[in-house]
């Protein structure tokens, strides 16, 4: 569950701003989008194929970039 301590004398918005991005970041939102209609199973894996898929590409290029930059100065 998360949580948003209201600070003294700040505005309500900025309570809310800092709460909806914290739903961003734990993934509420999608995962609420995602429950609000049946999904079946085959579609649910291919999804879960998609991402991670996704995951090992993104994580692949931050490796081929660590290493480019260390090539670099070596050179």
């Amino acid at each position: 569950m998360i949580r948003v301590a209201v600070h003294t004398s700040e505005p309500l918005e900025k309570t809310l701003k800092r709460f909806k991005r914290l739903c961003e970041r734990e993934g509420i939102r999608k995962a609420l989008k995602r429950k609000s209609y049946y999904e079946k199973p085959s579609e649910r894996r291919r999804r879960e194929y998609r991402e991670r898929l996704r995951s090992v590409r993104k994580a692949e290029k931050a490796r081929q970039k660590r290493l480019d930059k260390l090539r670099s100065r070596k050179s």
